[in-house]
């Protein structure tokens, strides 16, 4: 166990856990517990099954968030289970609450089966304004998501998703700009199609950033491939123009931008110097797909990590407090394709110009102002598309 294991579990044993519940108003008095509870709140509950809107400003949902996993992708760790999934989604609450001021409640749901979890979150949505879905692997968390944006009145989002697609393409605007790219001519190459992957290449696809191959872990994915699941054939039809085939050594020569979000050691600088003064984002975490000091031997021009001991740490931390707290305020239907690229570039925008560089593409994550650019930018969005409702 190295050290900051050994730290993280000592604070954890210490702590009892990381989140707890809060009473907005102390009861002190007789006339405290009539107003918050019996006789009093029979009138709140009254004027709710009147106008069901009134569950919004009657009780917490207005400001409330669920972090719902089944505990089968966490975290790098694979299918642990609900209970060992606990400790991040405690982990992600903490989270929305210190840079969003959003409050989150965790829920880690016993089952694998897509029917018995889409119908276990719709039955308790009543509670909360919002549905934040996490670690549940691809690719039934594709079907998980949709399915639950069908029957659900409130956002639903899957972080694995679409935080990690919108603060990639964050990072990626603003290495364009240090590179002297051209957006629209990039090609992409993003090794691992599964759940992050294919969020990343549908929101780049949809900013108009350029051209696309996903790999997987049998190399270049391409239209007419047998054996590639639901999501993966749906990306063949829109990547990959050229219809490449081969390894991702074979993807990477000539591409201006490589994306992992896969396995550790499967890019060599040898690879990197095949491409075009490469933007190099290895993501894998807590080993990268190449080392910073590799990927720059290779000739990167700019390389992002998942990992905060290097410059450039490319998180979910910087998207979903903000992308819920927006969401939230103008109490949204939904979160849109449009929301999550104004999210987008309202991170990349808090890096002026003048101060961009190699080695400044991104906000730090524990920059505070991040989450409420971003809320402003995905609630004007929200605004914009008809989805607000206040």
């Amino acid at each position: 166990m190295d050290e900051i294991s050994k730290q993280a579990l000592d604070l954890h044993y210490a702590l009892h856990g990381k989140i707890e519940v809060v009473a907005r108003k102390h009861i002190e008095t007789r006339e405290d517990l009539s107003l918050l509870y019996t006789p009093g709140v029979a009138q709140p509950c009254r004027e709710i099954q009147a106008d069901y809107e009134k569950s919004f400003a009657l009780t917490r949902r207005s400001n409330l968030v669920a972090v719902i996993t089944d505990g089968s992708a966490v975290l790098g760790l694979g299918d642990i289970g609900p209970a060992a999934g606990m400790p991040v989604m405690e982990g992600k609450c903490a989270l929305f609450k210190e840079f969003a001021g959003v409050d989150a409640f965790p829920l880690c749901v016993d089952t694998h089966d897509v029917d018995k979890l889409v119908e276990t979150i719709a039955l308790i949505s009543k509670s909360f304004g919002g549905i934040n879905l996490e670690d549940i692997a691809a690719p039934r968390c594709f079907e998980v998501e949709r399915r639950l944006k069908e029957v659900c009145d409130i956002p639903v989002f899957h972080d694995d998703q679409h935080g990690t697609a919108i603060v990639v393409a964050a990072a990626l605007l603003n290495a364009v700009k240090v590179t002297g790219k051209e957006m629209g001519k990039l090609r992409i190459v993003i090794n691992g199609a599964g759940a992050a992957g294919i969020a990343i290449a549908k929101l780049l696809l949809s900013m108009g950033f350029g051209s696309i191959v996903l790999c997987d872990i049998n190399g270049i994915i391409c239209e007419g491939d047998e054996g590639l699941n639901p999501g993966q054939e749906e990306m063949s039809h829109v990547t990959n123009p050229e219809h490449l085939h081969g390894t991702l050594a074979d993807a990477l020569r000539g591409a201006d931008a490589f994306i992992g979000v896969s396995r550790p050691g499967l890019v060599t600088a040898e690879m990197v110097s095949t491409m075009d003064r490469g933007i190099v984002f290895p993501m894998a975490n807590p080993v990268p797909e190449i080392w910073p000091d590799e990927a720059k031997r290779g000739g990167a021009a700019v390389v992002g990590t998942g990992r905060s001991d290097f410059p450039n740490q490319i998180n979910n931390v910087l998207v979903f407090p903000g992308v819920f707290k927006g969401a939230l305020m103008v109490r949204a239907r939904d979160i849109t394709e449009g929301m999550k690229i104004r999210a987008a570039k309202a991170i990349a925008g808090l890096i002026p110009d003048d101060q961009l560089s190699a080695g400044c593409i991104i906000p730090s994550v524990l920059d505070k102002t991040v989450a409420d650019a971003v809320a402003q930018a995905v609630a004007q969005a929200a605004r914009d598309e008809g989805v607000a409702r206040s």
